[in-house]
């Protein structure tokens, strides 16, 4: 039963980490203009400052918190972040200055970071078996709050720029109390590793992990995805808008349509398919998926077909959580904290690289003078991201039980 309490609330704490970046979207223009007083074009500069900001913190930070959390802990680290997480929020809804929001969107982006500390509590209470499954339900819960966000977000709005902010912020701190009485602490003195200084930051973390047999290759394919997948958020709006012609009010039904079909999968489909593939097929399966989705995505025009497309494109995601399962029962009890916030690092490199590259080919490919006229250019240099990572994960070595 306390097991089953802290499943509730890791997966809470996730849910709650992505409603805090998505409740944030339908209000930033606004908040952004009424603090700066500038229009779109610099509200928009602000943004994309902002966001690049919160990725490069949760890169430098992840593994500096997982450390923390092999040496101290999961208990106390998840505690302090929901509770600096939702001091943070408030401070969100009193900034009336760009240059605080940007400080407290830094902060926002170290305790974004507790992301490993949650993968590696869950890894700490699960046998090898329930990894995936339950990695699974971590990625769900990230899913229902990609949903949840932005919905939340443009309800509270009527309230004030500020309102979506102190919500965010009471969810935090109710997290925090659900915590203090169900989680127990899984970091015993068998597992407890000393805190290196060398290895609490992304190059020394990631030189260290990937010195273990068969995770260089594995990281890799991990990294290649979270790019690929990334091209997502950042061209789907725009190539809707370019494609289609479609409103906001059509790309947000398509995009919550996406997020309620991916926690479908993650949370549901997860489990029988490790039973049916075992996680070395599940991996191929979900690559192979994401594959076919993204070719059909870069030459399909017709927007019926797209929003068909949409549940067959979230089975893609079956890969990640098989994946993380695999590398999990690569390294030792005494690192999983480590791994976990290396793998965050590597999301949060992706999250800077890929909107950047992703827009740029989008720009490439439909601007007027281009020598191809392509939309869907985005999709086709994702697709080929998903057959490099096919490629790796063949060629690299699988723990025997992942067979």
């Amino acid at each position: 039963m306390n097991d089953r309490l802290a499943i509730v609330f890791i997966v809470l704490t996730v849910v709650i980490d992505a409603i805090g970046i998505g409740l944030i979207m339908p209000v930033m223009p606004a908040l952004l203009g009424e603090i700066g007083g500038g229009g779109v074009a610099d509200a928009a500069i602000w943004g994309g400052i902002l966001s690049a900001g919160f990725a490069v913190m949760q890169f430098l930070f992840a593994p500096l918190i997982g450390a923390l959390s092999d040496r101290f802990g999961r208990r106390p680290v998840l505690l302090i972040s929901l509770v600096v997480m939702a001091l943070d929020y408030f401070l969100h809804a009193l900034a009336h200055t760009i240059w605080l929001l940007l400080i407290v969107r830094l902060i926002g982006g170290i305790t974004a970071a507790t992301h490993s500390t949650a993968n590696a509590y869950m890894a700490d209470i699960s046998d090898p078996h329930q990894k995936a499954a339950r990695f699974g339900l971590i990625a769900a819960g990230f899913g229902v709050g990609f949903v949840l966000g932005p919905v939340l977000g443009g309800v509270l709005a009527e309230y004030g720029t500020r309102a979506p902010f102190w919500a965010a912020g009471a969810l935090a701190l109710a997290n925090a109390t659900l915590g203090f009485f169900v989680l127990r602490e899984t970091v015993t003195d068998k597992i407890r590793r000393p805190f290196e200084v060398s290895r609490a930051n992304p190059f020394g973390a990631l030189r260290a992990v990937t010195r273990l047999t068969g995770l260089t290759r594995l990281i890799s394919v991990y990294f290649f995805f979270q790019i690929g997948t990334m091209v997502y958020p950042a061209i789907w709006a725009y190539f809707l808008t370019e494609r289609f012609n479609w409103s906001e009010a059509m790309i947000g039904l398509s995009l919550g349509l996406y997020g309620f079909f991916y926690a479908l999968v993650m949370g549901l489909m997860v489990k029988p398919s490790i039973a049916r593939f075992g996680l070395y097929g599940a991996v191929i399966f979900g690559l192979a998926f994401e594959i076919i989705t993204l070719l059909i995505l870069t030459f399909i025009n017709n927007g019926t077909l797209l929003l068909v497309m949409i549940p067959i494109a979230a089975l893609g995601a079956l890969a990640l959580p098989a994946l993380q399962s695999a590398m999990s029962q690569t390294v030792r009890d005494d690192a999983q904290g480590e791994l976990q916030g290396v793998l965050t690092s590597v999301t949060s490199l992706a999250m800077i690289i890929a909107p950047v590259a992703m827009t740029q080919v989008f720009a490439l490919f439909t601007r007027e003078d281009t020598w191809l006229y392509l939309p869907g250019a985005p999709f086709l240099l994702s697709a080929g991201l998903m057959v490099i990572c096919l490629w790796l994960f063949t060629r690299s070595s699988v723990p025997s039980e992942a067979q």
